[in-house]
């Protein structure tokens, strides 16, 4: 039996069923789509609700319940062909029968592959087909053309009018659509629930508009760098989709805090939000979106300057936050001290916290933080400096569930430090870019071995990720050993580290440093990744005699020499433009948004 016109099918890793829905798990292809990869409360009824309707006549349904099998009700034939990882073993049951058909099609068309210009062309020529077997626009509850951002403009948008009953739309850097494109598939969209129109800087407020007017199950909107939405917009679609849980407002520059407190005002569901590089935003918003979201598990505002400690220190007294688990911080210049005591006794549950350069707190800060206890997973204290040994030593006493640390710039810290972090039985990335005091002694007890005995383990590290950029008191034999004792180390950078950047056998294993880098930037530049990890500790371990004179000793009291590698290094840092500057490779968007929307559910 073959069907009557062509159909274009999405590929599927994996297939899944839940009590809720039998839909499959998200292709490859959907990694971009921001909002599903959080936990799915809103998922379509795939399958049951709209093959319902199309009803067949009793001689049809007599004809084909001759086996037992077809005799099954759809809920069923659907669970065991969700479970199914083959799309052609799929397109297979469809030739079965018109039962089997009917209930398959659903499963392939509700996320159609639009990966490659020839599928998108054939998917839209057949959800534009009147006489098809089935109602293929009907049937289209995802979609996501942003494999093709850079083909998609607003007449290649146009055929996907028809599908009214699209539920998450993904245009990411789709940079040609304007508003006229956009709009067109949102109109009589009333079954939207997501849409990431990231990176549309021509999208205007117009588009906005038409989505407060028709998609009010809204659940997800992310408009990031939509830098002409202003207020106007946002807040008809906070009056008029009061079911919003997650909001991405990045560098939306014209927002201010009329729109974000007509957001907390309207919208009491919310779960995340983030205004990274919202410039206008001040306490007001800070105080109302923590005050009236009191399901709010992650907050970001992340270079949000005018925020002061009034932002914290204004909540609702005897009101805990317990719902709240991730917040970031980032530059946010004007907190001090009594901020961040409000914040962690109103918000005893926080899980991941970034308080990188609010460079006005001081050990005051993180004994408070250290009251969070093993709920504490995600702490970053970057240039932070005015920490010190004691205050982190402490931390990691009290905090013993800690996954990711960075301490970057925090120039007063000694090994004594370092060794304390060793201990934590989690630990898998550590961030120490410019802690120019810490030595080997530091690296040898990441690699659980003891400075006393060298040769006896202490049992292998877990770490993954390590940042020692410009520690320039570091040698090739504590990196050697680190290499060694950390199996799972998928990253090491060793910027400014005069034993490995002037060295081309050990450069030869690097990453290319990024094209924006000066030629000196480059010449400074050392970060090992992925298989170049491998590849360093495999000619590392091929004959270490010849690479490095096995009679020296990593604990030698070289102070004059020391000296001499710290003035050099800094003063090829400032001569490159490189001392003001992080290490490339700490700027990890992608780490510090572990447990959000870019990582695991945050804990319930």
């Amino acid at each position: 039996m073959s069907l009557p016109t062509r159909i274009t099918l999405q590929s599927s890793e994996t297939a899944s069923v839940s009590s809720s829905s039998s839909s499959p798990e998200r292709a490859v292809y959907d990694d971009t789509d921001f909002f599903t990869s959080q936990r799915n409360d809103s998922e379509s009824s795939l399958g049951v609700a709209s093959l319902r309707d199309m009803t067949m006549s009793s001689s049809i349904e007599l004809e084909h319940r001759i086996s037992p099998v077809s005799r099954l009700p759809p809920e069923l034939l659907i669970s065991c062909f969700s479970k199914l990882s083959s799309n052609t073993d799929l397109r297979s049951c469809m030739l079965v029968s018109k039962t089997w058909s009917r209930n398959t099609v659903d499963l392939l068309w509700h996320r159609p592959l639009c990966n490659n210009w020839e599928n998108l062309l054939n998917v839209a020529q057949s959800v534009r087909k009147e006489d098809s077997y089935f109602p293929y626009f009907a049937l289209v509850k995802r979609l996501n053309l942003s494999n093709l951002s850079d083909q998609i403009s607003d007449g290649t948008v146009q055929p996907f009018m028809c599908c009214k009953r699209i539920e998450r739309l993904t245009l990411t850097g789709c940079t040609k659509l304007t508003d006229h494109g956009v709009v067109s598939i949102v109109n009589g969209a009333n079954s939207l629930l997501a849409l990431d129109i990231t990176g549309l800087d021509a999208v205007t407020d117009h588009t906005l508009g038409a989505v407060a007017e028709n998609c009010p199950r809204l659940q997800g909107l992310n408009i990031t760098d939509c830098s002409k939405v202003t207020d106007e917009s946002l807040i008809a679609v906070a009056q008029n989709c009061r079911h919003l849980k997650r909001l991405k407002l990045n560098n939306c520059t014209l927002i201010t805090d009329e729109a974000v407190t007509a957001v907390a005002r309207h919208c009491p569901a919310m779960l995340e939000i983030d205004l990274h590089n919202c410039r206008q935003i001040t306490d007001e918003s800070i105080t109302a979106l923590i005050s009236r979201g009191r399901q709010l598990r992650e907050l970001r505002v992340a270079h949000c300057s005018l925020i002061t400690n009034h932002a914290f220190l204004e909540l609702p007294k005897h009101l805990a936050f317990d719902s709240l688990r991730i917040l970031d911080l980032t530059a946010c210049h004007q907190l001090h001290d009594e901020a961040v005591e409000k914040i962690i006794s109103t918000s005893p549950r926080l899980r991941n916290l970034v308080l990188a350069k609010c460079k006005d707190i001081t050990d005051k800060s993180v004994h408070a933080i250290t009251r969070l206890g093993k709920n504490l997973h995600y702490i970053h204290l970057g240039h932070c400096a005015q920490i010190t040994d004691a205050a982190v030593i402490q931390l990691v006493k009290m905090c013993n569930r800690i996954r990711y640390i960075d301490l970057a710039c925090c120039h007063r810290l000694t090994d004594a430090s370092v060794k304390q972090l060793a201990t934590l039985p989690k630990l898998r990335r550590i961030g120490l870019v410019k802690c120019q005091a810490i030595t080997d002694r530091s690296i040898m007890a990441l690699a659980k071995m003891t400075s006393e005995m060298p040769a006896k383990p202490l049992g292998p590290s877990l770490l993954e990720r390590v940042h020692l950029s410009y520690c320039v008191h570091l040698t090739l034999q504590g990196i050697h050993a680190l290499l060694n004792r950390c199996p799972k180390l998928t990253h090491l950078s060793l910027t400014g580290v005069q034993g490995f950047y002037m060295r081309e056998d050990l450069t030869a294993f690097c990453r290319e440093a990024p094209p924006e880098f000066t030629e000196h930037q480059r010449n400074m530049f050392c970060v090992f990744s992925g298989p170049g990890v491998n590849k360093l500790r495999d000619y590392l371990n091929e004959d270490p005699a010849s690479i490095y004179d096995t009679e020296g000793t990593m604990y030698d009291d070289r102070e004059a020499e020391d000296g001499e590698a710290d003035q050099q290094v800094t003063g090829m840092m400032h001569a490159t433009g490189l001392g003001g500057v992080d290490d490339e490779d700490m700027n990890d968007e992608d780490e510090a948004g572990e447990g959000s929307q870019y990582g695991e559910q945050a804990e319930s």
